[in-house]
């Protein structure tokens, strides 16, 4: 059997880490959707009879524990293999093993970390094999499988894409780490339930990173008789931010929040950055941020300038697929848009005015004329009688009813004169003028 000396090493100098890495799927943390009870990924576990496949996401996710779970669970023969220290010949010394291991009935899983490193030559070098099922492979990478990994290779993997640990589920880790034997079970550590969340906001969705940072701020803490006492100074001296303490779910994090937001509508994009920076250097989800512009580029900027609904979509589209810290620079090249772009909460204003009438008139019943009438009792009670297609018409324009007769010229929508919204501004005049003089004939 091949298979790299330091594959099962835990000797206590190992980081923290790799020392309390999951052994079981019952330890595993994360991945819900591909390894809850009854999900096919797990069922293909438990059952011994994975295929070849691809697991693709970001760092410290647990892309390679799930591999060595595999490992521990298969009766093939497991390979771990590096894509960064391994060439073409030691490509093929792997695969003359499994070759030789097929004809004597054996199966071979062939686990390939940083797959997307492999060059064309390099990946083509698997392909025959896979094909004729020498090897089971699995690679893991955290690029888009679609670009870095060959066509023909790709068809023959499934991928699985695994997702950033939610907050709860590193606290979980954390957690476990501070009581496992592997971990730090055999010392007290004291250390508040606060800093632990606040460690796993810090590390945005990898446990690697979460595990350093606990490990540092233990070796740094204080110890006092027979105890480890860690300190939010601990913490803040670990990871270099000193603002990383404030408390996601209290006072703070609503001021930040709405500074931003009132920065924005003020159209001040200095002091907006500067609050977005103080937001993301303490930890908080880009995520979070990015779904609070994207509600302020309909509720404070709407139709004066539509790009900014655009921008700030693309902007949390950026922050899903590469997280911080790179995706800083999205988010401010959002703020900074809503910030210079004209204001206008028409919108806002128009949805809160027709949701008071619509929780007022619940049983406001639809006009006759505008209802569907797919069944003959439905045409026999004029349902849709008189209905008039707008795209009939020269004007592409109807004078029919479409409110219910007790809101029947009630205006909801009233545009302002800012950016954009102007011209929006004319035309729904044009539209109503249009109306009003077909009910004066």
């Amino acid at each position: 059997m091949y298979e790299q000396p330091t594959f099962f090493e835990k000797e206590q100098s190992q980081p923290l880490a790799a020392r309390i890495r999951p052994q079981t799927l019952e330890e595993y943390c994360g991945q819900k959707h591909l390894l809850g009870e009854g999900k096919v990924l797990r069922r293909l576990i438990e059952s011994d009879n994975v295929g070849s496949m691809i697991f693709w996401g970001p760092p410290g996710v647990g892309k390679t524990t799930l591999a060595r779970i595999i490992a521990n669970r298969t009766k093939a023969n497991f390979i771990d293999f590096s894509a960064v220290t391994s060439g073409i010949k030691e490509i093929k010394q792997v695969m003359e093993e499994a070759e030789k291991n097929r004809r004597f009935g054996g199966k071979t899983i062939l686990f390939v970390d940083e797959i997307h490193r492999f060059n064309k030559a390099q990946q083509d070098a698997f392909l025959p094999f896979v094909e004729r099922g020498s090897i089971i492979l699995i690679g893991a990478t955290t690029e888009n499988p679609s670009f870095e990994v060959n066509g023909a290779l790709l068809s023959r993997c499934k991928v699985f894409v695994l997702q950033p640990l939610k907050t709860e589920e590193i606290c979980e880790l954390l957690l476990r780490a501070l009581t496992d034997a592997r971990g730090f079970g055999g010392q007290k550590v004291e250390i508040s339930d606060e800093l632990v969340e606040a460690i796993a906001n810090f590390a945005n969705g990898d446990a690697r990173s979460a595990l350093s940072t606990l490990e540092m701020a233990v070796l740094n803490g204080t110890f006092d008789g027979e105890k480890t006492v860690v300190t939010a100074e601990d913490v803040e001296q670990c990871t270099s931010k000193k603002s990383l303490l404030y408390d996601k779910k209290g006072e703070e994090h609503y001021n930040l929040i709405s500074a931003l937001h009132k920065s924005m509508r003020n159209s001040d994009p200095d002091a907006a950055v500067y609050w977005l920076a103080r937001m993301l250097e303490a930890g908080e989800d880009p995520l979070y941020v990015a779904r609070r512009v994207t509600r302020f580029a309909s509720e404070d900027v709407g139709l004066a300038d539509p790009r900014a609904l655009e921008i700030a979509v693309a902007a949390y589209q950026a922050c899903h697929f590469i997280g911080m810290p790179e995706c800083s620079v999205h988010l401010t090249q959002a703020v900074v848009y809503m910030s210079m772009a004209p204001k206008s909460n028409a919108l806002y204003m128009a949805y809160e005015s027709a949701k008071k009438d619509a929780l007022n008139m619940l049983a406001e019943p639809v006009p006759l004329v505008i209802r569907n009438a797919p069944t003959k009792l439905m045409k026999e009670l004029q349902y849709g009688k008189g209905y008039q297609y707008a795209h009939d018409s020269a004007d592409k324009l109807t004078d029919m009813q479409c409110l219910p007769d007790s809101l029947l010229g009630k205006e909801y929508y009233r545009p302002t004169e800012e950016g954009l919204e102007a011209r929006y501004k004319a035309r729904l005049q044009e539209i109503k003028d249009w109306k009003k003089s077909r009910t004066e004939k």
